[in-house]
């Protein structure tokens, strides 16, 4: 099966990585919570997960690849669905359940913040995506890479970079390398504050991230005098992010 460039599809035909992904999934997600695998393509990896973990499904948007899971899943186990637009609330009876996949690259971030959506079902997700966006993702504090996507996640995750993989993995070979990153959701998440203003407050201070904080929150924070608000919005943690966010009234 040729892959359909206009789905951003990237076949993993590398075996040795193959068996680390898996190794990976077993070692971070218990066998007995419902697993959702994203893009599971031609079962590279969704027929191994099945056998491991007791409640398994695989989502997949190409109905080609859907005729060739068929082969070796049962139809329970397939959804035959677009993944930004597929409401989880039938999904394993409401119960929580971890998600898996080899996401595709254009929509990626995309992918994050509907996880966002679903924080309070999804406790952990392993990943394959492009490294910049793997790397943003999982940015700390003080480099550029730090921005809305690192600090939106990692107020309800602890995000981890495990491992670089590179374009000769797949068949076609990419034009970026990838990386899996493993989101562990925070036993107490840091949003006691309001999370509208907390992504207003994002929003508004990355609009223009070169200018530091007390320019461009002048319209927002009364007191602008706190040191905090002479750094750029790059330098600021999530921490940071929610205590500003907690002295800010909503409209």
């Amino acid at each position: 099966m040729k892959a359909k460039k206009h789905l951003g599809q990237h076949f993993l035909d590398d075996q040795l990585v193959v068996d680390r992904i898996i190794s990976l999934i077993e070692e971070k997600c218990e066998k007995d919570v419902p697993m959702l695998e994203v893009g599971p393509g031609q079962g590279v990896l969704t027929y191994r997960l099945a056998n491991v973990f007791t409640k398994f499904k695989a989502l997949e948007f190409d109905r080609d690849m859907i005729d060739i899971l068929r082969k070796r899943l049962s139809d329970d186990q397939l959804i035959q669905a677009e993944f930004l637009s597929y409401d989880f609330n039938a999904l394993f009876d409401g119960t929580e359940f971890n998600l898996v996949g080899n996401f595709p690259y254009n929509i990626s971030s995309q992918i994050i913040f509907k996880m966002l959506d679903n924080v309070e079902r999804i406790p952990k997700m392993i990943g394959m995506f492009q490294k910049e966006v793997a790397e943003r993702i999982c940015a700390t504090p003080g480099g550029k890479k730090n921005g809305i996507l690192s600090l939106r996640t990692q107020a309800y995750y602890d995000c981890e970079l495990i491992f670089d993989i590179p374009p000769e993995a797949f068949n076609p070979p990419p034009k970026v390398n990838s990386s899996i990153i493993f989101l562990n959701r925070k036993e107490n998440d840091l949003m006691d504050c309001d999370p509208k203003i907390f992504s207003r407050l994002l929003k508004t201070s990355f609009q223009q991230r070169r200018k530091k904080m007390r320019n461009t929150l002048s319209g927002m924070v009364q007191n602008l005098d706190d040191p905090i608000y002479q750094k750029r919005p790059e330098e600021l943690s999530v921490e940071e992010f929610v205590n500003i966010a907690r002295n800010i009234k909503s409209n």
